[in-house]
């Protein structure tokens, strides 16, 4: 066997590779703080589409603004499941180690418990109309499902979506504020044709910068969860690109998925707001596909933006054919070959 310049040939051993990540917990840090901000979150929501709905002097407009309120107390739905879920994940993998099955589990548990809760608040809280139950049983699927997210292998990259979706949910609202001189900028008129050109160039503006926005969070939370483990443990192995992908584009997904949960637990309240008139049907049509469309560019925005900031991090590739550099301790004394030639 002919041994390369440079290179320490390995030791061999007769003992089986052992992995130095078996029996520790994976773990997502500051879970216990996303579980509060994501349940604090949620029941803004709730509140804010109970004081739009009460408010109301007809049944009818109660129905519309329900409709237009339902997919923000779905995505928060989703994001306070997971949350929670992520943190009782925590607590069951330092207790009982990192059982996939248990993490499931319990992971399921939480999310129960949280649509449980809000299904229980939306029931007490909320006038006894025929959307009251869609509300709070498509809320309480939505947690579940969230839950049931959380219950993943990877911790930190859950963690990371769940951070990144948090934040974009809380950038929705606040871009709001923006929405009136963004119209100015981008040309909206007193025509149909310039109020819906500035509207789609708005709603453009929107995504991207939530899809941004996704992927900065997500890559600098596992970038954070990284240097954690390193302190704690310098053998922990790094994420691959994969796991800023998904972290990247979980934020998208979700909002994805919230759409499809309001279309299918909230089909009756949606066809009941769309009934009552041409133009909330046409609201109605409107907002869905507005909604679709947000959810693809904050996937892929937010995907591409974690992946190009995960490979600023890395460093040129080595391959077994460079040449090893010879430092001067290696170079030796030129004395010594004069001092070794027997013909001088």
């Amino acid at each position: 066997m002919t041994k390369q310049p440079g290179r320490v040939p390995a030791v061999e051993s007769d003992e089986p590779a052992v992995d130095a990540t078996d029996g520790r917990p994976t773990l997502a840090p500051g879970a216990a703080v996303l579980a509060l901000l994501a349940l604090g979150w949620l029941a803004a929501m709730l509140w804010s589409t109970r004081e739009a709905t009460t408010s109301a002097a007809a049944g009818v407009t109660a129905i519309s603004l329900s409709a237009f309120a339902l997919p923000g107390v779905i995505s928060a739905a989703l994001v306070a499941g997971a949350a929670v879920a992520l943190a009782g994940g925590n607590l069951l993998a330092r207790r009982y180690g990192d059982g996939i099955s248990l993490r499931f589990v319990g992971a399921i548990g939480a999310g129960m418990v949280v649509g449980l809760a809000a299904a229980l608040a939306i029931n007490l809280t909320y006038f006894d109309t025929s959307t009251t139950n869609v509300i709070a049983g498509t809320t309480a699927a939505a947690a579940i499902i969230g839950g049931a997210i959380a219950g993943a292998r990877s911790a930190p990259t859950v963690g990371a979506v769940v951070t990144a979706a948090l934040g974009t949910l809380l950038f929705v609202v606040a871009f709001s504020q923006a929405r009136d001189p963004l119209f100015d900028l981008f040309g909206a008129g007193d025509t149909q044709e310039s109020l819906v050109s500035a509207a789609k160039w708005v709603s453009r503006t929107e995504s991207l910068v939530a899809g941004l926005l996704a992927g900065l969070l997500a890559f600098g939370y596992l970038s954070w969860a990284r240097r954690r483990a390193v302190r704690h443990d310098p053998a922990t192995p790094a994420l691959r690109w994969p796991a800023y992908l998904l972290a990247g584009a979980g934020p998208g997904l979700l909002l994805l998925l919230a759409e499809v949960i309001i279309r299918i637990g909230g089909r009756s309240l949606l066809d009941l707001a769309s009934a009552l008139s041409e133009a909330d049907a046409v609201a109605q049509t409107s907002l869905g596909t507005s909604r679709v469309d947000n959810g693809i560019w904050v996937l892929f925005v937010g995907a591409l933006t974690a992946l190009i900031a995960f490979g600023r991090t890395l460093g040129p590739a080595h391959s077994d054919d460079d040449e090893p550099v010879d430092s001067p301790a290696d170079a030796g004394d030129p004395t010594d070959a004069v001092e070794a030639d027997p013909a001088r």
